[in-house]
């Protein structure tokens, strides 16, 4: 007998065929047990129907998985995490300047610069090597979000008012090198092309490839304290209004979940789970 074919509506808006193996792939990246994986997908397959939005099948298989294993749902949802962090962009900031510091680089969060025509607000600055990077982030709050061409235009143009500036001033102890350009969603093609010609380098979700912000989060650990499964959405933003973005900064100074109001039971359980999320 010849499978139904069920077609799924994506964040973005776009219709595609529902792919099985696609589920399990997004399942394993988060070091789910195949066993745990199969007990899934048994569970989302009666439930799904034409048209179904991917959210949906998100949120099904993420409430599945917080039953079986925390730390895996955890890094399951890190790209709704990520989205979650919002309103304002300053926490996404506060979390590509603590990525770009274990790729070895001394950072600068919110920075006001002046160029050659005008004055202007850099998220991060980053100095490495006697080089310095102005980076801009670009941060959204919808996943169907995504930056085109005009963004990198404006970022490189805003760039090279301020290099004009910088590099022409004796008193600068580092070259200004590059102009960088970060997105939590994506780039189209177009932006793509424009920023390889102009030599803006680019990082979003999934760009460049194998090594876009959810590799380098999973391979430093910089998971944000909103992906944790042991807080609510309401004690997530009180944590964010103290300057408390990511997991491990929160582990660090561990008397703000006392502050908060949170138990000494739930704060132990939400410290268990920061480290094995971490491996402290």
């Amino acid at each position: 007998m010849k499978t139904k074919i069920i077609s799924i509506k994506k964040f973005n808006g776009e219709v595609e065929e529902f792919k099985v193996e696609k589920l399990k792939t997004s399942l394993r990246r988060s070091k789910a047990s195949e066993s745990e994986i199969d007990e899934i997908v048994e569970n989302i397959m009666p439930t799904l129907y034409n048209g179904i939005p991917s959210k949906e099948i998100y949120k099904k298989a993420f409430s599945l998985l917080k039953k079986r294993n925390r730390i895996s749902a955890s890094k399951y949802s890190l790209k709704r995490a990520i989205l979650d962090l919002g309103p304002t962009g300053f926490p996404f900031e506060r979390l590509i300047g603590a990525l770009l510091k274990h790729h070895g680089y001394e950072t600068q969060v919110g920075v006001t610069l002046q160029g050659q025509c005008v004055t202007h607000e850099v998220d991060v600055l980053a100095e490495k090597d006697g080089n310095t990077y102005a980076v801009e982030c670009k941060f959204h709050s919808d996943p169907k979000a995504v930056s085109n061409v005009k963004v990198p235009l404006y970022i490189n143009s805003r760039f090279l008012d301020i290099q004009k500036r910088w590099n022409s001033d004796a008193a600068k102890t580092s070259h200004l090198k590059q102009g960088w350009l970060v997105t939590n969603t994506r780039f189209t093609k177009d932006a793509i092309d424009y920023s390889q010609c102009v030599e803006l380098q680019l990082l979003s979700w999934d760009y460049p490839e194998n090594n876009g912000i959810k590799q380098n989060v999973d391979k430093f650990a910089l998971y944000p304290i909103t992906t944790l499964t042991t807080l609510t959405k309401h004690e997530k933003h009180l944590l964010i209004e103290k300057n408390i973005i990511l997991t491990k900064e929160l582990y660090e100074s561990s008397f703000l979940l006392d502050k908060i109001g949170i138990s000494p039971v739930r704060k132990n359980r939400v410290l268990n789970e920061i480290k094995k999320l971490c491996n402290l």
